[in-house]
């Protein structure tokens, strides 16, 4: 490798990518090529930044698989800052085996870190961890380091495993400060903040206080029957009741938590449940099928006895009933928290990153957009849409498998 090639790489682990390109701007072989790529995705151009790593693979000879696996290790990290969460998985992986099987421990590290973030981002703990468990990160370089120490941290903030958090948060800080990257010490210092931030309302016997996460995680260990409208579930002593997919459920069990220890009108409930204005027999006959339905849901934590108004909430053991709710009840809240990263997201990316279809996720951006919170870059199948972090809002907390695991 040549001088100049040498001291671009050098530059580029720096993050000094105009002082790389000053080295390589007008060198077309294969290892320019690549390390222009690079530099070009640090600048922010990731359009461009693909297109050079695909022509550096295809300049590389049959006898440079390592060179060749690099760059679809770089192309994988573009994929997924751009959060082109579909790109082929697999293709890294076959990249893993080649850096691997040549003795390049570092980039096969960088690969596998680089899958784990992945499964970060659509929501699936549990596989993360699997591969977090065999994970050496001796290998990695400073920055790598800290982002691996990020993607630990990311995970437990989602279990609500504070002190752990913050662990891994530190180490992260302190591997960003051995990597002198600023744009890399400032996201550390973000996810820090997150910590510190007001993650949601506690709302109980009609009165709101603002909570952090490690509040929130007391809360949730408590003997507290919490209701909680940021996951839709109900949790008690470490038990949990899923109602994510059963909405009306859900609605009637936060009005019947708002309202204890009184019990809730049957206007009320009407109103919450099936946005009822004008409430007929109909209505009032399926308002007792899903009372009904609730009941036998939460048996093993509440019972809810009729009144002469309504219905009331009776935990079995618990004595205290709250509702944790977000800072603002905002509509399509958990598109508007993935895009709070800053990051421009594709409505495919999104709708794999929650579980939802295509179609529906692209709704709620047609409804953010309207709103003015959300705003789209680019057309056709280029089209992104971004959305700057709101002050205050609980993006931890409705992120994917925030609660339920991978």
């Amino acid at each position: 490798m040549d001088s100049l090639i040498t001291a671009a790489a050098r530059a580029l682990a720096l993050g000094d990518a105009l002082g790389a390109l000053n080295h390589i701007a007008l060198r077309n072989d294969a290892p320019a090529l690549a390390l222009r790529g690079i530099a070009m995705a640090q600048l922010g151009d990731l359009d461009r930044a693909k297109m050079l790593l695909r022509r550096a693979a295809r300049a590389f000879g049959p006898r440079e698989a390592v060179a060749r696996a690099r760059c679809v290790v770089a192309e994988a990290e573009i994929a997924l800052v751009s959060r082109d969460l579909n790109w082929p998985v697999r293709a890294l992986e076959a990249a893993q085996v080649v850096l691997e099987k040549h003795g390049d421990r570092t980039n096969a590290a960088h690969a596998r870190y680089l899958a784990i973030r992945r499964l970060l981002l659509i929501g699936r703990l549990d596989a993360a961890e699997r591969l977090l468990a065999g994970f050496d990160s001796a290998p990695l370089l400073p920055a790598s380091r800290a982002g691996h120490e990020l993607v630990i941290g990311g995970i437990a903030i989602r279990r609500l495993q504070i002190k752990a958090a913050r662990a891994a948060l530190a180490l992260a800080g302190h591997a960003a400060h051995q990597a002198r990257i600023p744009s890399l010490t400032t996201e550390v210092e973000g996810a820090a903040c997150i910590l510190d931030t007001p993650a949601a309302r506690l709302i109980a016997r009609g009165n709101e206080r603002l909570l952090r996460l490690d509040e929130i995680e007391s809360l949730l260990a408590s003997k507290a029957l919490v209701v909680d409208a940021c996951r839709r579930a109900v949790c008690h002593a470490g038990g949990l009741i899923l109602l994510e997919t059963r909405p009306v459920l859900f609605a009637l069990a936060r009005a019947l938590a708002e309202a204890w220890p009184d019990d809730a009108p049957r206007s009320t409930l009407l109103a919450r449940a099936f946005r009822a204005k004008h409430a007929d027999e109909s209505h009032r006959a399926r308002l007792r099928v899903e009372i009904g339905r609730l009941r036998k849901a939460l048996v093993t934590v509440a019972g809810i006895d009729a009144t002469e108004d309504g219905f009331a909430l009776v935990p079995v053991r618990a004595r205290d009933v709250v509702v944790l709710a977000p800072p603002t009840d905002e509509a399509h809240a958990t598109v508007l928290a993935l895009l709070a990263d800053g990051e421009a997201w594709s409505s495919s990316a999104l709708a794999l990153a929650l579980g939802a279809s295509t179609r529906t996720v692209q709704r709620a951006l047609d409804d953010l957009t309207a709103d003015g919170k959300v705003q789209a870059v680019g057309q056709g199948r280029a089209r992104r849409w971004m959305a700057p972090p709101v002050p205050g809002f609980p993006t931890t907390l409705l992120l994917p498998a925030g609660l339920s695991g991978g």
